[in-house]
């Protein structure tokens, strides 16, 4: 077979996996669809395509397609092969050693940690932008997806190895970087104060902002994936509930639930019930009004006329909305995120007494350990011990 023959049947497999890939379209970062086509085999759109038949979450799929077409462009650099299924221990033990090492030991060993041919590949191929060693969080999270990947394919992996899991402690322990949280600072209320009084217009803009911030932080923090596939069929009135608990006759508040389906630790059969009280209510009644919607996408985009268009807003138009607040209300954009918002739920409760058993209901995170790193940060933070330089 002469080249131009070779390259006429590379570039069909890439087209057709592109067209594949197009029925993805709502998950994938399709603006690197052709990349994605060069770089996943058949058999790995195949196994997109499969995963996305059994439901899995959107951020999810879309984390496993990134990490998978990294991992393939990694490995046909380090081994001139697509990576194997399954994977060996030393090929794993290999990607360890390529992207957790240690800068001063660099300048010692130039051998040390990922070769430059390795990685002046994977920077031409645009998959590589980190001049030095990964962050722990980056590799466990591609380690992750490998061996889940390897479960979904019914394959034994090496990502349980005794000797894969002490090279990567090893590792992690020598890594110079400090973990970074996904938003540097917690939208606490005093914070999500200052976005709100950026709202206080009457442009059709600011209604939608002011009920998307109140909604994310008042229903637990919600996840800004959860944020815009919100619908009002999820939306349900209940009883309204007295201003305050211990006195019946008080003046009344508002309530709504928020059934919220799938999430990123549950699925659409779990109870991810959740109530809305108060000023986030009549907030989000106030957008619905005046956008007049009634069914469908509840956070819709909006453009330079103020028509609303039908479809659903992105997380990833949440994130922004969120850094623009911020910018308007004199803040540094780059210190938050809409995953600010959830975090600083937690951290509000905390310093409010809030139970925990309590908050993890709203919140719903499954995991005891995370939801108390925020209540341990709030409470050292407010505690005599870090204040004896006082």
């Amino acid at each position: 077979m002469d080249d131009i023959t070779s390259r006429a049947l590379v570039s069909d497999r890439e087209t057709r996996r592109a067209l594949q890939l197009d029925a993805l379209s709502a998950i994938l970062p399709m603006e690197r669809r052709d990349r994605l086509a060069e770089l996943l085999t058949d058999n790995d759109v195949a196994m997109l395509k499969h995963l996305t038949r059994e439901a899995m979450g959107e951020n999810s799929l879309r984390a496993l397609a990134s990490d998978l077409a990294y991992l393939e462009a990694w490995a046909q650099a380090a081994t001139g092969a697509p990576l194997p299924w399954p994977a060996s221990e030393s090929l794993a033990l290999k990607f360890v050693a390529h992207h957790l090492w240690g800068p001063a030991r660099r300048e010692t060993d130039p051998q040390h940690g990922m070769p430059a041919d390795v990685a002046g590949a994977l920077r031409e191929s645009e998959m590589l932008r980190s001049a030095g060693p990964h962050a722990p969080s980056t590799v466990k999270r591609r380690l992750a997806s490998w061996g889940t990947l390897h479960r979904w394919k019914g394959q034994e992996g090496p990502f349980a190895s005794p000797s894969l899991r002490a090279a990567l402690r090893l590792a992690v322990r020598a890594s110079t970087q400090p973990r970074r949280r996904k938003s540097k600072r917690a939208v606490t209320r005093d914070v999500l104060e200052r976005l709100l009084t950026t709202c206080r217009s009457d442009r059709l803009v600011d209604t939608r902002d002011l009920a998307i911030l109140l909604l994310a932080f008042a229903s637990g923090g919600r996840r800004r994936s959860e944020v815009a596939r919100l619908r009002v069929e999820q939306i349900s009135n209940e009883p309204a509930v007295p201003l305050d608990p211990k006195k019946p006759h008080s003046p009344s508040l508002p309530c709504v639930a928020i059934q919220l389906g799938r999430t990123k630790t549950g699925d659409a059969s779990d109870e991810g019930r959740v109530l809305l009280v108060g000023p986030p209510v009549e907030a989000l009644h106030e957008w619905l009004l005046r956008a007049d919607i009634s069914q469908g996408p509840i956070f819709r985009a909006i453009d330079r006329w103020e028509a609303i268009e039908e479809r659903a807003l992105t997380p990833q138009s949440i994130n922004l909305i969120v850094k623009r607040r911020c910018a308007m209300a004199g803040l540094d954009a780059r210190e938050f995120s809409a995953h600010g918002l959830r975090a600083g739920y937690l951290t509000e409760a905390a310093r409010r007494g809030i139970a925990l058993p309590e908050a993890m209901q709203q919140s719903q995170h499954r995991s005891v350990q995370q939801a108390a790193s925020y209540y341990n940060e709030a409470e050292r933070s407010q505690g005599r011990a870090a204040r004896l330089g006082v």
